[in-house]
């Protein structure tokens, strides 16, 4: 028998199919409302349920197609997403860098298009791992996006979407990472419920995906809220100055926007020496009501003590330092105490500025971009020390506007001992979208680390968050407000609290291991293939 007699007589092997993914002219349409579905969860809207439909949406897309494919279509599905979503940066500054944002951003969901095609074996091969791979793979993708560049961009993070979901409580057992790994493991129920091309019986798969959101939603909803510690109550009160006219140019109105929240202040204190309102324990401007350096100017610094004096409570003053060098300034929190002033010990320092609009990297690059990088005539410097404000009646966990998008800058307040956190933030540059977006990620740092939070802005929205999530006395936009109220400290650590970072780290690792177990498969199936 000759060489090609024996190998005519083996037996040959069984290679299974390759099924087909969606066809292209269904995957474009499903990826683009995938990400419209996505952005409607958010505020303004807050459709919350659209999230894990947006989720399941890029999972169909991309199942089964090619890595350039997939990331094609993550992208389209990136771009419905944060074009919408980020329209707020473009108020002021032009559309270049609204556009170049959101491409940015988008790129990040071209990534994950691509892992989910490149996981597509794993799933045909054991289906009902769709929903846990989907989840991982999010919290890799924000794992990752919410670091590069320059210290990343967290904005539009699931998690963000849910702040009026039962999944929000999630956050109290694993904060931000775990709620948007939820929200896609839903996601992923959803596509095995719905997706036709497995064999099989469809009403078991159907019961069993119902089964598993349920289990889910009502987990969230019977997670507790707090810390089960504290009690003691302080009253605060918060001064939403406003602004002359919203814009870029809100620095030029910094003596009228000083005034406003002395003012105001002013006015508290009168409602209180009339007996109509009790005297608060804390009052609390926002970021950026004195751009006036109020350690260098005498007359800003006058006004502000005269209107601590006049409520008798300390102020927790936004204010733009001078220095350390020349050309340099720095985003801070300074406490202001009747009767004695500034105190240089309880100054928070932003650790976090935001590039390109506080801060200019490569500037002579960035400026071949865009000459709106010339606005940021001083570049800020990040501050060191978390924002652990001792203010007497109350230890504060002190960040600064965007910095409540930052895992971590929250968390080393609560570590440091702060009882109520507290957001000063300056929305005058932006819109009310912005505002509503920013307090739905305070909401989730309320439960993620079973604390009272509030929002302070200059234009709005301010507000107070309790720690199951629910927001009391929101203010309007492009208003002047003074609200007060009653907040309840706690001072023990919730399991996301002392978890920190472990559950991103781990699910991000489950992520590169799904990555890895494709990977063999792939493999396989082209030795496979081959033989």
């Amino acid at each position: 028998m000759t060489t090609l007699d024996r190998d005519e007589t083996r037996t040959p092997t069984v290679v299974r199919p390759v099924r087909s993914p969606l066809p292209l002219r269904v995957a474009v349409p499903v990826a683009v409302a995938a990400g419209l579905a996505m952005l409607v969860a958010f505020p303004p809207y807050g459709w919350w349920p659209l999230a894990a439909v947006g989720v399941a949406g890029l999972a169909a897309a991309t199942h089964r197609r090619r890595l350039r494919a997939g990331a094609g279509l993550g992208f389209l599905t990136g771009v419905a997403l944060f074009a919408p979503l980020l329209a707020w940066t473009n108020l002021h500054t032009g559309l270049l860098p609204w556009v170049l944002l959101s491409l940015l951003q988008a790129g990040y969901l071209a990534v994950l298009g691509a892992a989910t095609a490149w996981v597509s074996p794993v799933v045909d091969r054991w289906r009902w791992a769709w929903p846990p791979v989907t989840g991982v793979l999010w919290v890799g993708q924000e794992a990752l996006r919410d670091r590069t560049p320059f210290g990343g961009f967290p904005w539009g993070r699931l998690a963000f979407s849910q702040d009026s979901s039962p999944l929000l409580g999630w956050a109290w057992l694993g904060g931000a990472p775990l709620v948007t790994g939820v929200v896609a493991v839903v996601g992923g129920l959803l596509l095995v419920a719905v997706w036709r091309r497995w064999p099989g019986v469809r009403w078991q798969r159907v019961a069993g995906v119902v089964a598993g959101v349920v289990v889910l939603v009502a987990a969230g909803w019977l997670v507790p809220s707090g810390t089960g510690t504290g009690g003691r109550t302080v009253r605060v009160a918060i001064v939403q100055g406003n602004v002359p006219r919203l814009g870029l140019d809100f620095n030029a109105q910094r003596q009228a926007v000083l005034n406003n929240h002395v003012d105001a202040t002013l006015r508290l204190a009168e409602r209180v020496g009339s007996g109509v309102e009790r005297r608060p324990d804390l009052v609390v401007w926002p970021e950026n009501s004195s751009d006036i350096d109020p350690l260098r100017s005498a007359a800003a610094g006058a006004r502000i003590s005269q209107a601590a004096d006049a409520i008798g409570a300390p102020i927790l003053v936004g204010a733009v330092l001078a220095g350390p060098g020349d050309g340099e300034v720095r985003n801070a929190g300074i406490l202001w105490r009747p009767g004695s002033g500034p105190d240089l010990a309880q100054v928070y320092v932003k650790r976090h500025p935001v590039p390109f609009a506080e801060y200019v990297p490569m500037r002579s690059l960035a400026r071949a971009v865009s000459k709106q990088v010339d606005r940021v005539r001083a570049d800020f410097v990040a501050g060191s020390t978390p924002g652990v404000v001792d203010a007497g009646a109350v230890v504060l966990g002190d960040v600064i506007c965007f910095e409540v998008a930052y895992d971590g800058l929250v968390r080393d307040t609560v570590d440091g001992g702060a009882q109520l956190l507290v957001v000063q933030t300056n929305n005058a540059t932006f819109d009310v979208a912005e505002a509503r977006q920013q307090l739905a990620m305070v909401r989730l740092r309320a439960v993620e680390h079973g604390r009272a939070a509030l929002m302070a802005s200059t234009v709005g929205v301010s507000g107070f968050v309790a720690p199951d999530g629910r927001v009391s006395d929101a203010t309007g936009f492009n208003t002047r407000a003074v609200v007060v109220r009653d907040v309840t400290l706690a001072d023990g650590r919730t399991p996301a609290t002392r978890a920190g970072r472990w559950p991103e780290v781990a699910l991000t690792g489950l992520a590169v291991a799904a990555l890895v177990v494709a990977g063999v498969l792939r493999r396989r199936r082209e030795v496979t293939a081959a033989g």
